[in-house]
């Protein structure tokens, strides 16, 4: 995916980063996932050893083949339909705004747009051992009016990337004020 189609870089604007969910927080989704792949697997050898009669009959194995097809579709739809929510949702900071691009679903994507001199707040939110261990979690990032806040969901090393906000920030602030 290239940026250009989703922001529109100005002249003098720098990316500094790229940001997406760290990798680890899709690790439940995709284990739900696998288990509901192997539900079908699992429930043909229980029917075998119990019922071998239902495998062979001319009417109920089609339409244990027919039920195994649409589970198996449903999860797929599932899991992409996850995969879409949690590859699309990014943050680009640039040396001039935060641009924040949430996917909701297949087919709904809000986008919206931070000044850097407007922040008021940065604040980290890493709780949980996973969290800690692998040092990922929130970003909190709010303006002066009461409805304008970023959050950055489950990004890698979010203390790294508050304290460079605040240097944008700042660095944004002076450019702002001498302009």
């Amino acid at each position: 995916m290239q940026i250009a189609h989703l922001i529109k870089q100005k002249s003098y604007e720098k990316i500094e980063y790229f940001l997406r969910r760290h990798p680890l927080t899709f690790v439940p989704i995709f284990a739900v996932f696998v288990i509901l792949m192997l539900v079908p697997v699992a429930l043909y050898f229980l029917l075998n050893n119990l019922f071998p009669q239902l495998l062979t009959g001319e009417l109920s194995y089609p339409v244990l083949v027919l039920f195994a097809s649409v589970f198996y579709l449903s999860v797929y739809l599932f899991f992409y339909g996850q995969f879409i929510d949690f590859y699309l949702d990014l943050w680009i900071v640039t040396n001039d705004r935060i641009v924040d691009i949430e996917q909701h679903g297949l087919f709904s994507r809000s986008i919206s747009e931070l000044d850097l001199y407007n922040i008021q707040d940065v604040t980290v939110e890493i709780s949980g051992f996973f969290h800690t261990m692998f040092k990922y979690g929130d970003l909190h990032v709010k303006t002066a009016s009461d409805n304008s806040q970023v959050i950055f969901r489950d990004i890698p090393n979010p203390n790294e990337v508050r304290q460079a906000l605040i240097e944008l920030s700042e660095q944004d602030r002076k450019f702002h004020h001498t302009n």
